[in-house]
């Protein structure tokens, strides 16, 4: 059994080690787009374009099951992606933890990218599922480019201005972009204490298993990872190893 992951950068990482610690049995595709990221401030058809261009190239390298573990995919791309591969390739999307959230705080701020925070997509999945609870989302300007970077200087200080601009009164903070968790300590830091987060990492890898098992296929995988960047054959960058997701991987 072949999963893909398919992110612009690191942010497929948190998916992927959970992935790897619910079934290490597993056999990783991981495709970044160091050429094209980042993903989110490109025009809606550009990334429509990328994203199914490599999905598509990921099932032809054997992937059984794509995974899209970032929310700019697949707010833009997830069903245009199901559409070409077909109902024989499972396709799994993201959607920021806002339910969760709503379901056990009075007040939650949805930090994501800024593409995410302004599209409809992000606006009706408040409206569903934001229940009684006041939800506002965060614009986190440039925090997702600074973790493909590596810099934690810039890391901090969109982290410091993302915290400004949530309510004071919040509870519960969605982490609405894949990249955040890699950085969950800084975010944690700038917070008032007391402050609960929430991701969807370890429930889209939970859900990649179910889909994995309706194809009725038990795997014979080694638990092996192979990494695409831009679609040629590499390793993970460097600055993948200051990840402790990345660590998680077993994997260079």
């Amino acid at each position: 059994m072949i999963v893909a992951l398919i992110d612009s950068g690191f942010g497929l990482l948190p998916t992927a080690a959970w992935l790897r610690k619910l079934r290490p049995d597993v056999d990783l595709l991981l495709r970044l787009d160091p050429d094209g990221a980042p993903w989110g401030p490109k025009p809606q058809e550009w990334v429509v374009d990328r994203v199914v261009s490599a999905a598509r190239s990921a099932r032809d390298l054997g992937a059984e099951v794509v995974v899209l573990p970032c929310n700019t995919a697949s707010v833009t791309a997830l069903e245009q992606v199901r559409a070409d591969l077909g109902p024989q390739v499972p396709v799994v999307g993201t959607v920021p933890a806002i339910k969760p959230a709503a379901a056990v705080c009075r007040s939650v701020a949805v930090w994501a990218t800024a593409a995410t925070t302004a599209s409809p997509y992000q606006a009706d999945l408040i409206a569903r599922f934001g229940g009684d609870a006041t939800v506002t989302g965060v614009a986190c300007h440039g925090l997702a480019e600074a973790v493909d970077r590596g810099d934690m200087t810039a890391i901090r200080a969109s982290v410091t201005d993302a915290a400004a601009r949530t309510p004071d009164d919040v509870e519960g903070v969605v982490l609405g972009c894949t990249h955040y968790p890699l950085v969950v300590d800084t975010i944690v830091a700038a917070l008032p204490a007391g402050v609960r987060l929430f991701d969807s990492a370890q429930a889209v890898a939970a859900q990649t298993v179910r889909r994995m098992d309706e194809l009725g296929n038990p795997g014979n995988g080694n638990g092996t990872v192979s990494v695409y960047l831009s679609g040629r054959p590499g390793d993970l960058p460097p600055g993948a190893a200051a990840y402790e997701s990345g660590r998680l991987l077993g994997a260079g």
